[in-house]
């Protein structure tokens, strides 16, 4: 049985953003509901499932003989403009859309400002 669940975005509350981050909300979440319905016996197990996690700036589709002449310095033009969204990925699957910010601890990382959570048709809830 699928449930859905009301997605409070950071902004919506400045003490919320200032208590927690969205996957501390998503573990909030996951905990109640786990305690409401008691179909998991240990929420924590679930929680340290390792899942992978991507930024994609963009992608190219280009023919394997301008592949091979790529060298040093070349530039390969992709399908995202300059200020658009980037996809979050986890697993292969597009979870939310953000845009690049500079980590304020560390001016030499980059991270994401989630804008966008995606739903689970694909559809955005902002």
């Amino acid at each position: 049985m699928a449930q859905s669940f009301d997605y409070e975005p950071a902004s919506a509350s400045a003490s919320t953003e200032a208590e927690t981050s969205p996957l501390e909300r998503l573990a909030e979440i996951a905990q109640r509901t786990a305690e409401e319905t008691g179909k998991f016996a240990n929420v924590d197990a679930i929680l340290r499932i390792p899942v992978t996690m991507q930024v994609v700036l963009g992608s190219a589709t280009i023919p394997v003989a301008n592949l091979m002449k790529l060298g040093r310095g070349a530039v390969v033009p992709l399908d995202h403009r300059v200020g658009e969204p980037v996809d979050v990925v986890v697993n292969g699957r597009i979870v939310a859309r953000g845009e690049v910010v500079v980590v304020e601890e560390d001016n030499s990382r980059f991270g994401v400002s989630l804008t966008e959570i995606v739903g689970p048709l694909g559809q955005g809830d902002t």
